[in-house]
């Protein structure tokens, strides 16, 4: 894809989205599941997602999908409060009092930010997970947000009992019980009146902000990055975790400013992504412009997205890491500073990461598990305790507690965030240092994400193929190692394949929003390799595609 123009530059004021136009559609427009399939609810690997403009999430979808947790956790005997939280973009909002009204129509305890305000994705797990150990009851989760998308979407996402993206089967049966209630009008839906939901007694403003910072130093060394003096410039990019870092400053002495502290749901504070669109995604070197430009004033500086699962890391001198380079160093740095880590713990990643992160597990002498795109793949062992870490090519991760008990089973960029000050304050290195060193070791990965277009049937093709459809035995030069279609680490169906050789690997799945597919690339020998590899992944997956 090429880059656009104005890529890194800031929206004219006619390109940001029109707001009330945006919230009409999502009372005014509703879905056609009959007749349009792409206006029916759909769980992509986090949630239900879309634009109220083009009919993908409006009310009517939020009344169904609402409806549907609630059932759900009544057959699960799920009876203890649901933890709400939501992120800043403008529909947000809306699909927030719609859920409390469906929510307490249906008789749920909800525990909402004690005076307003936002609740990111990994503090809502924290809350989750802290209740279920201490409480008799059983709570789970909703989170109000489309996580880094533009400032005209919408989601959803449910969170189990165990406190991170519900799996599979739970999405599986809210989605159909969701589309049904579409199908048939709605009805069977229950739903307050505003006035009826603030006369139920089932709202309960909840203190989520100090629950979760109190709590940070038994997953973080605070201390370490107070003693050193560690200077952290921090871009909320206009996301919900605003709020958090003052007291998390104040209470552990740490030298934090915040150097953007708007928050407006047109996000026009945000530069343009590499396409021209506004995208708050802090991986991208476009949309994190205004923070590179002060890179050098800090030690360390961090951007997050809307709903804080995500993280930027910014080293000063160098700029902006390469989120698979960050995961490789969290790991290395983790596993040599949490002593009460067990041995023999796991290490998780996608199978679309880097394959530096397998060559650093390696050289550790620890175990490496391999899973499909999707955070919900880490909730049982993150929960268990058998996963010590999981992280995503996408700059999203989460970790143990020092313990090595369970901190969150959803992303959590305010605890990767941190973690680059704890590293170099313990260190006396930047992550992107040591990465650098991690690179001399075990060799330089070039690393590409592309995407090609795909009707809605050969994407379906895609997602169910198997390692007999290959037929090639050589990629790139290099004899074909593996081909997989099921992850190594639990053996999940991945929905495409992974083609692997020694030096170089190529992953194919299809994208469950758009008409495309997504190649992931990587070769550790050298720029022309890797366009070797594409030219040669294109071909491959076409041949099977019939194409």
């Amino acid at each position: 894809m090429a880059i656009h123009p104005q890529a890194g530059q800031l929206a004219s004021h006619e390109l940001l989205v029109n707001l009330p136009e945006l919230m009409s559609a999502y009372y005014l427009k509703k879905p056609c599941v009959t007749t349009h399939p792409d206006e029916r609810v759909s769980f992509g690997t986090s949630g239900h997602r879309g634009s109220a403009l083009l009919t993908g999430f409006n009310e009517n979808h939020i009344l169904a999908i609402v409806q549907a947790i609630a059932e759900y956790r009544q057959s699960q005997n799920i009876f203890g409060p649901l933890y709400l939280g939501k992120d800043t973009h403008a529909l947000s909002e809306a699909a927030f009092q719609t859920t409390m009204s469906v929510l307490t129509a249906n008789g749920v305890r909800v525990r909402v930010q004690l005076n307003g305000g936002y609740t990111p994705t990994p503090v809502i797990s924290h809350a989750v997970l802290t209740h279920n150990k201490t409480q008799s009851d059983t709570s789970d989760g909703i989170v109000i947000t489309p996580s880094h998308n533009p400032p005209e979407d919408g989601g959803i996402k449910y969170n189990s009992s165990k406190g991170g993206p519900a799996d599979k089967d739970i999405t599986d049966w809210v989605a159909k019980r969701a589309n049904a209630l579409l199908e048939n009008n709605l009805q069977g839906v229950k739903r307050f009146s505003l006035e009826e939901v603030e006369a139920s007694g089932l709202i309960e403003p909840f203190d989520y902000i100090n629950h979760y910072v109190n709590d940070l130093e038994n997953v973080i060394d605070m201390k370490a990055i107070a003693d050193k003096k560690i200077r952290i410039g921090v871009d909320p990019m206009g996301g919900s975790g605003i709020q958090y870092w003052e007291p998390i400053a104040k209470k552990y002495g740490l030298d934090i400013t915040v150097v953007n502290k708007e928050v407006d749901p047109t996000f026009r504070f945000v530069p343009r992504d590499k396409d021209g669109r506004i995208r708050m995604d802090c991986s991208s070197p476009y949309s994190m412009q205004g923070l590179l430009k002060l890179k050098d004033d800090f030690d360390i500086a961090v951007g997050n997205d809307p709903d804080y699962d995500r993280h930027g890391i910014v080293c000063a001198g160098f700029g902006l890491m390469n989120p698979n380079a960050y995961l490789a160093v969290a790991i290395e740095y983790l596993s040599q500073h949490r002593k009460q880590w067990p041995q023999d713990i796991q290490f998780g990643k996608t199978l679309v990461s880097s394959g530096m992160i397998d060559r650093v597990v390696a050289g550790l002498g620890r175990k490496l598990c391999e899973v499909p795109v999707g955070f919900k793949w880490y909730v049982e062992g993150l929960y268990e305790g058998t996963m010590a870490f999981g992280g995503e090519e996408s700059a999203g991760a989460s970790f143990l507690r020092k313990d090595a008990s369970v901190w969150t089973t959803d992303k959590d960029g305010f605890i990767m965030a941190l973690l680059a000050a704890e590293i170099l304050a313990v260190t006396g290195k930047d992550p992107q240092t040591l990465y650098e060193a991690q690179v001399a070791k075990y060799g330089k990965p070039f690393y590409k994400r592309i995407d090609v277009a795909a009707s809605s049937a050969q994407k379906a093709l895609l997602g169910a193929l198997d390692a007999k459809d290959v037929m090639q035995t050589e990629l790139a030069g290099e004899a074909i190692t593996s081909v997989l279609t099921h992850a190594p680490g639990n053996d999940a169906a991945i929905g495409g394949l992974k083609v692997s050789t020694e030096n170089g690997w190529f992953a194919a799945r299809p994208s469950g929003t758009e008409n495309v597919y997504k190649i992931y690339l990587e070769s550790f020998v050298s720029e022309a390799h890797l366009a070797e590899l594409e030219s040669e992944a294109k071909s491959l997956v076409d041949s099977v595609l019939g194409g």
